[in-house]
């Protein structure tokens, strides 16, 4: 439903869904589309929301003074444009450093009975209570009351909507920290009337994945501002740069460091679901669903690589999170990483370029 309760300096969308999701952008993108009523028969689930951003990769930094002894990250910065622009979604990522300006692109989405997905700074969305930055959330917007001085987020990391000070929200859109300023990020959307065709868009969204894996994500940080002991890398070549350094750590560590470098790579990979774990799950999820809804057994095939994927980095969680677990242990499931992800690129190319009749495969 798309209406609001409007009255002088407030709006509220009704009938918005309050769903978890395991991932932010993903999980604000599917709530979205379920808002407007898009789907191919039924909600779509968060996973093939995620496949079709296209958004699949891999980053590793290990970069002095960062704030996390290491980092990892699992989605390229585009996965909201592309998804939009693959399903016909009219938008923009409108950044402005006037808070006026936009608080107004806020309140007139609202006004109009439209929620609005803005970027914000975890560190200041007091809802969530870390200390982390990360200026790449996304949350929605489905109300605001400038006379309580409030506003309503659906916020997929909590299971109920949340109500927070604008003063808050100014905060975490305006803030400066990891791993870019926000500027205000918005994302006012025009919804098509119907989604277009689903292999089309599949197709192109997994070629896109193995592609990104294949080449890397460019540049991690600007070379000229990294320290020289920084590690980073991308894609299939930074996992890797991953294996390779993880397997240094005890040498380059002191323990105190490695226990936290150990704890850090656990909770980037299964709790923060940046690293590994979520998005390769999330992915799986896409291929299974298109392979169920194109009646394609690449896709399948592609679902089980995934599985497998989201599996390796899950017993690497756990094996981090275990002290009696060798440094050297770690590094080997690290290189079954590595070979595993770069079959599941395999499988997503050839489910991208390959059309299946019942058992017969047919190349283009």
């Amino acid at each position: 439903m798309r209406t609001s309760g409007k009255s002088v300096g407030s709006a509220r969308i009704t009938g918005y869904p309050e769903q978890l999701g395991g991932h932010c952008g993903s999980g604000a993108m599917r709530d979205l589309l379920t808002w407007a009523g898009l789907d191919w028969g039924s909600p779509l689930s968060e996973g093939l929301v995620f496949g079709l951003g296209g958004a699949l990769t891999f980053m590793y930094l290990r970069v002095p003074d960062l704030g996390t002894p290491i980092y990892l990250v699992g989605r390229n910065a585009d996965f909201e444009a592309n998804v939009c622009s693959r399903l016909g979604i009219t938008t923009s990522r409108k950044q402005t450093d006037d808070p006026g300006l936009a608080w107004r692109w806020v309140t007139h989405q609202l006004d109009q009975g439209q929620p609005v997905m803005l970027n914000a700074d975890i560190a200041f969305l007091p809802y969530l209570r870390v200390r982390l930055s990360n200026t790449r959330h996304d949350i929605v917007v489905i109300g605001y009351d400038e006379n309580a001085g409030t506003v309503t987020v659906v916020d997929n990391d909590r299971l109920d909507p949340q109500v927070l000070s604008i003063d808050d929200l100014d905060r975490a859109r305006s803030s400066i920290g990891f791993p870019d300023p926000v500027r205000y990020a918005t994302w006012p959307m025009r919804f098509p009337s119907e989604l277009p065709d689903l292999e089309t868009a599949a197709r192109s969204a997994a070629q896109e994945s193995a592609r990104g894996m294949r080449e890397g994500a460019g540049q991690s940080l600007d070379p000229l501002a990294r320290p020289g002991s920084s590690v980073t890398g991308s894609g299939l070549p930074g996992l890797d740069t991953f294996a390779t350094d993880l397997r240094s750590w005890p040498q380059t560590m002191d323990a105190e460091s490695l226990a936290q470098s150990r704890q850090a790579l656990a909770v980037f990979i299964e709790k923060a679901g940046t690293g590994g774990g979520l998005f390769r799950r999330l992915q799986a999820q896409f291929c299974k669903d298109a392979a169920s809804l194109l009646d394609s057994e690449a896709f399948a095939l592609a679902g089980r690589s995934w599985t497998d994927a989201a599996r390796v980095w899950s017993e690497l969680a756990a094996a981090a999170s275990n002290d009696s677990v060798p440094q050297s242990d770690l590094a080997d499931l690290a290189n079954e990483l590595v070979n595993i992800e770069r079959s599941a690129c395999g499988d997503l190319e050839r489910a991208a370029t390959s059309s299946w009749h019942g058992d017969v495969r047919i190349d283009r």
